[in-house]
């Protein structure tokens, strides 16, 4: 079965990478050098055009997409896109099989449940809405053939979804997920929908054979005495700040330090697993706090 290459999508600047195997390539979309360039082979994109975004800069993602596929030369049949906040924890085979994509079906997309909206853009003619799957463009693992058809649409129908207010008031935050989601049915593409390719600290306790880590939501716990032992173990605070923290949101600034503490006894591996992968990164990368 063919490798995937790898796409490494970077939604909160202006980067995009991509990987292949042995060999790193970046897309950045704000249409000017950075000061990665030296270290990352980089095509750079133009952004869209001034204000389309309207601060939503992840609309500039499809759009650079297009731009990268028709600029690079990508020797690989599949590419996987991912995002900076995933962590590998096990390797990672190729799940798709031909023609079907792979992807992890997130719980907050809910094509069904938003039937009126989506119907603006994949029409009764085109088939049941159940044909949208419920996810975004990440993580996916895709042939690059079928990723340079529906990248266009794609980069469309989100400027149409963003351009409505309902729609753009629906949807939020995900919806250039929605708008992937879209342009993959209305091109016939149906994903394998893979729980195990992906889990979500806190919420996700063990890894088990599951492959990336989605450090998205913050970890928070305080210290608990159990009454009987007299042990210490962590107590998750549900949204609340805790005594101990993981958040990535406490680092837009900058890296997190060198060496974070591990969370208390009793905390799922998937939290422990996460922080001692991050304290392994800054031990090993030169110059981590000058970055």
């Amino acid at each position: 079965m063919a490798m995937p290459g790898y796409v490494l999508l970077v939604q909160e600047n202006e980067r995009c990478a991509w990987i292949g195997y042995g060999r790193v390539y970046s897309v950045l979309h704000s249409g000017n050098p950075d000061n990665l360039m030296e270290e990352i082979p980089t095509i750079v994109v133009d952004p869209l055009p001034e204000g389309l975004d309207r601060g939503y800069i992840v609309l500039n993602r499809p759009w650079a997409f297009v731009q990268w596929l028709e600029k690079a030369t990508i020797e690989e049949e599949y590419i996987l896109m991912a995002e900076p906040d995933h962590i590998f924890v096990n390797p990672l085979p190729n799940l798709a099989h031909g023609d079907h994509p792979a992807a992890f079906p997130f719980f907050y997309i809910k094509p069904a449940d938003n039937e009126k909206i989506i119907r603006k853009y994949y029409p009764e003619d085109k088939g049941p809405v159940t044909n949208v799957d419920p996810i975004g463009n990440s993580p996916v693992i895709i042939k690059k053939s079928i990723l340079e058809k529906i990248a266009p649409t794609w980069m469309n129908v989100s400027l149409r979804m963003k351009d409505d207010p309902e729609t753009d008031k629906a949807f939020g935050w995900v919806l250039e997920m929605y708008g992937y989601a879209v342009a993959s049915a209305l091109h016939g593409v149906r994903h394998i929908l893979r729980k195990d390719f992906m889990l979500q600290p806190p919420w996700d306790s063990e890894i088990g054979k599951k492959f990336i880590i989605h450090y998205t939501y913050g970890c928070d716990y305080n210290m608990k005495v159990l009454m009987l032992i007299g042990k210490l173990t962590g107590e998750l605070t549900y949204g609340k700040i805790g005594e101990w923290r993981f958040d990535k949101r406490s680092h837009l600034r900058g890296p997190p330090p060198r060496n974070l503490s591990l969370p208390p006894p009793g905390v799922p591996e998937s939290v422990v697993r996460l922080v001692k992968a991050v304290n392994e990164a800054s031990a090993n990368i030169p110059n981590w706090d000058t970055q």
